[in-house]
């Protein structure tokens, strides 16, 4: 199936626990996309180490070698589009990204967030849940806009919250239950089951 796979590259900030369930997953003859690039805004991100480990090709692109937004955003493109970039995932990416970006690639990137979107989007997710006195939580995969965390459902997963968890207890639950999803939504994408 190799020929007809998507080309994928996941966009990591920190340790890449996402993205090696993404790898993982694309290892699989059938799986329907190959992961050819990451792409990081910070050097020193643990994830690097798996992708190497992988032997999969990596950008840094940090703001802090541009002028600005735009030209970090403009260097990201450019590098998409060297790697013939059919799908973007972002997997803990902790940067957002600008509207010019977000238009060019509509459609085209998905995102993975710790809470059942339209709750709790932005950070701290679990705390906010917990502090709200939330029965359930779980984590969202969704195609990117320009509004943080917006953008189509692709889909859920409800994680129960159990008496005495705390916000670590919670993150460890979601996180598995994360990656399962992700690998399951890039699936449904890069088959074009579920378009934006």
């Amino acid at each position: 199936m190799s020929a007809g796979k998507k080309n994928t590259v996941i966009f990591i900030s920190g340790r890449g626990s996402n993205m090696e369930q993404l790898i993982k997953a694309s290892l699989s003859p059938n799986y329907p996309a190959k992961i050819i690039g990451i792409i990081s805004n910070k050097p020193d991100a643990k994830g690097l180490e798996i992708a190497k480990a992988h032997n999969i090709k990596m950008a840094i692109i940090s703001p802090k070698d541009f002028s600005g937004k735009k030209a970090t955003d403009e260097a990201i493109s450019k590098q998409l589009e060297q790697w013939n970039t059919d799908i973007i995932c972002l997997a803990g990416y902790m940067r957002l990204l600008g509207k010019d970006f977000c238009k060019k690639w509509q459609g085209k990137i998905i995102n993975i967030h710790p809470s059942l979107l339209p709750r709790y989007k932005g950070l701290d997710t679990h705390q906010r849940a917990l502090e709200a006195g939330e029965i359930e939580h779980g984590c969202t995969v969704h195609f990117v806009t320009y509004e943080m965390d917006d953008g189509p459902n692709i889909g859920q997963v409800i994680v129960p919250i159990e008496i005495g968890d705390d916000a670590k207890a919670l993150e460890k639950r979601v996180l598995k239950a994360e990656h399962h999803l992700y690998a399951w939504a890039l699936e449904q994408v890069a088959l074009d089951k579920i378009k934006f």
